[in-house]
């Protein structure tokens, strides 16, 4: 098990330098030409304020970390119909967005548990959309086989300074695994990165094969650095889908009414990322 030195303080720390001579920086995708072939990857709007990234796995099904359904200061679940998924966010137009009708959150998942490794390898959701995304640019993503240590992977995310606009790092890197699936990656995440997709870009097409949870500070070759953490999909993935599909009340919300209309974004929120 690598060694992990995780408390709330660790949240605001900022983006540390790479830990591998081959990662790269983060690149803005705020034009069209850029942003091409990202347009899956969304803003999610949260509540009153809240702020994550999620991305399209199929044209009405986004994938994200289940911390950011959960109010920071109550716990509470946030209703579903109070979370939009911007898809493409650019500059204050999205290429589509849609309201969410039902979502589903890992069973073993603990709002109240904090940044455990136990608790960060179940911090995955899936929210379903009140109608099918099939704007012509906006694709959906496949899942693709988990990494392993050492593989090059990338993440398409907002953050804070960045919200309006997703950044692309194309490589950083998998830094190890611990045996409950989560990992321990280089790649740069700040306030809002929560549920960004990990991909593998080494097949031509990208794939997710995580989704970003949490910051914290590693033991890394002998020293303490900055690192991010995600969550293995496979069988974890396979139990939210299988749940959204026998609607099983243990874990998926009921809807509820109408949403009052587009949210303040602000720093708050149930994000992990947007404070400590």
């Amino acid at each position: 098990m690598f060694r992990l030195l995780i408390a709330a303080s660790v949240m605001l720390c900022a983006t540390g330098s790479a830990l591998w001579a081959q990662d790269r920086p983060l690149e803005m995708l705020e034009s069209g030409f850029q942003a091409q072939g990202w347009e899956g990857v969304g803003r999610l709007d949260i509540g009153a304020g809240g702020v994550c990234t999620g991305a399209l796995i199929s044209d009405k099904l986004v994938l994200t970390a289940a911390h950011c359904l959960f109010d920071r200061d109550t716990g509470a679940r946030v209703p579903d119909d109070q979370v939009l998924f911007r898809a493409g966010l650019r500059n204050g137009r999205a290429a589509a967005e849609a309201q969410v009708i039902r979502s589903v959150v890992h069973p073993r998942y603990n709002p109240g548990a904090g940044v455990s490794l136990e608790n960060v390898s179940h911090d995955l959701a899936l929210l379903e959309l009140t109608f099918p995304i099939r704007t012509m640019g906006v694709r959906p993503f496949a899942v693709y086989a988990e990494p392993r240590r050492g593989d090059q992977v990338g993440v398409v995310s907002y953050g804070r300074g960045r919200l309006q606009a997703p950044a692309l790092q194309e490589s950083c890197r998998v830094l190890e695994r611990d045996r409950t699936g989560v990992l321990m990656m280089s790649c740069s995440v700040d306030f809002g990165s929560s549920g960004a997709p990990v991909f593998s870009l080494t097949q031509g097409t990208p794939h997710i094969v995580s989704v970003v949870s949490a910051k914290a500070r590693g033991a890394v070759a002998g020293g303490i650095e900055d690192v991010s953490l995600g969550v293995a999909l496979g069988p974890q993935l396979d139990v939210l889908r299988a749940a959204l599909d026998a609607r099983d009340r243990r874990f998926v919300q009921v809807p509820t009414a109408a949403s009052t209309g587009p949210r303040e974004m602000s720093a708050g929120g149930g994000a992990r990322f947007l404070r400590p």
